[in-house]
């Protein structure tokens, strides 16, 4: 897809990679079935994919659940149509419905009182770039979060402006089924 440049940015092949991003790749194909492009972008890089993989897969005191509705969240802000897609996936395969997934991007959580605190302190952090409302920062911790939580969450909304910035930049193809607009 082209930019505002009219330049293309084209998604690596396996066989155009460094041969560690090659095991990286062979690693991503037997455990997902396919390398998203996201992935593959970042293997342009001599160590970036596998140094994003290691960052985005560390250990958190967050559930899978919770970092889908930080992601969710984030890529709405960030208007990364990329993300968008292949968090409204993991957000099903993780129990959301597509009402829930909608609702999520949007900022709110209202089947859920504790998910609502954590997606409202995601944007607020994304959209005040680090400056989150104090009121709802104090509503995270209402909500049963602790101090080690809230560094996981920023954590996790810096590896999704990662990806989001990368994929607003470049605009590459899409290889999930695209995600409804808002």
């Amino acid at each position: 897809m082209a930019t505002s440049t009219n330049r293309t940015y084209a998604v690596p092949t396996r066989a155009e990679v460094s041969a560690s991003n090659q095991q990286v790749f062979d690693s991503l194909q037997k455990g997902l079935g396919f390398v998203p492009n996201l992935y593959a972008y970042f293997a342009k890089s001599e160590t970036a994919l596998a140094d994003y993989l290691a960052f985005q897969n560390r250990k958190s005191t967050l559930r899978a659940k919770e970092r889908e509705v930080i992601n969710l969240v984030v890529s709405q802000v960030n208007g990364c149509r990329y993300c968008q897609s292949a968090h409204t996936v993991l957000g099903k395969m993780n129990g959301f419905t597509d009402e829930q997934v909608i609702e999520l991007r949007q900022g709110s959580a209202g089947f859920d009182s504790k998910l609502d605190a954590l997606v409202k302190l995601a944007k607020s952090i994304t959209v005040n770039r680090g400056h989150a409302d104090p009121v709802l920062v104090e509503a995270f911790f209402e909500a049963g979060y602790t101090e080690a939580n809230l560094v996981d969450v920023v954590i996790v909304v810096g590896d999704k402006i990662i990806s989001n910035y990368i994929h607003n930049l470049t605009g590459f193809e899409i290889d999930f089924p695209l995600a409804e607009e808002l």
